[in-house]
């Protein structure tokens, strides 16, 4: 008598819920597993329940309680970045649906490079919605370049860069100012220091850092040229969360948008250190869309809650 092997277990078995991936994005952002209940609307309890779950089913540690908050392990930084992907596709698929049931004339496809993603569009998205709430948008977030591909194919009717340059084919559109920030856990040396960081030293220091591509990473480059670009990355990680997680834990020193750690600093979890003024660490947020026809339907109705977004480049 023969058995047949058993196939895999169907994906619905194997892969964590939404929720669970939505509540341990919340943590890593927010610092605290009480706060990220708050914010997602469940009790403490049946959050630290979810994480529990969650890290049974992938049999690792993915949070690290402590009295001071909550903060991800480096296994629970990686699984974090996997589970953003997985929400956006599930964003873009329920933005899909809602378009397939008759609102394809109010379809607005968005890809945005990381800290527009994260700290600026959801307050724009949210206007827009009341402005027009039968647009049906859909968010692609990565990094500049990918942004500016997604653009360029017509993957995308409208995006949103930080990066220092805007490939031929694309119009654009400051919209913001940013500024970037060296910072650190409290328990860094760089934490206590008073005299400004210099230029050589940061070039000398392995950092943690975003991927070649990113806006972050575009502008850091620029600024340290004339001495060779950064060191080697003590870390590359290819979202914010991440770096953040990493540098929070004390792995060393990260360069981050000010938008991107605001929430951080304030709280204590991380410390700016003060850097030369001879640093050119500030950068132009801009939206970016096919040329030569200027931006119309919903991405023009999105434009037009900009204040900023006016000045073309």
């Amino acid at each position: 008598m023969t058995h047949e092997a058993a196939g895999p277990a169907p994906l619905a078995h194997r892969v964590p819920d939404l929720g669970a991936m939505e509540l341990l994005l919340a943590v890593a952002r927010l610092g605290s597993l009480g706060r990220a209940a708050r914010e997602l609307g469940i009790s403490q309890p049946a959050a630290s329940g979810r994480i529990r779950a969650l890290e049974t089913r992938l049999g690792v540690a993915l949070v690290r309680r402590s009295p001071r908050g909550s903060r991800l392990t480096d296994e629970g930084a990686l699984v974090s970045e996997w589970a953003r992907r997985v929400l956006e596709a599930a964003e873009a698929f329920d933005a899909g649906a809602r378009a397939l049931r008759g609102r394809r004339d109010s379809r607005l496809r968005v890809a945005a490079s990381m800290t527009v993603a994260e700290y600026l569009l959801p307050g724009w998205l949210i206007a827009l919605h009341g402005r027009q709430p039968g647009t049906a948008v859909s968010l692609a977030a990565g990094n500049s370049a990918a942004v500016a591909r997604l653009v360029l194919t017509g993957q995308a009717d409208i995006g949103f860069v930080e990066g220092l340059d805007v490939p031929a084919g694309l119009g654009s559109a400051v919209i913001a100012h940013d500024r970037l920030l060296v910072v650190t856990a409290p328990g860094h040396p760089w934490a206590r220091r008073r005299r400004p960081l210099e230029a050589a030293e940061l070039a000398a220091t392995p950092l943690i850092l975003r991927e070649a591509g990113s806006g972050t990473r575009q502008v850091l480059d620029a600024a340290l040229a004339a001495l060779g670009g950064p060191a080697p990355p003590l870390l590359e990680l290819a979202s914010t969360t991440a770096v953040k997680a990493a540098a929070t834990s004390g792995a060393g020193p990260a360069v981050l948008s000010e938008l991107a750690v605001a929430e951080e600093v304030a709280a204590g979890r991380l410390t700016p250190v003060p850097v030369s003024a001879a640093l050119a660490l500030t950068r132009r947020l801009r939206t970016i869309w096919p040329t030569p026809h200027p931006p119309t339907g919903p991405a023009r109705d999105l434009l037009a809650l900009l204040p900023s977004a006016g000045t073309r480049q």
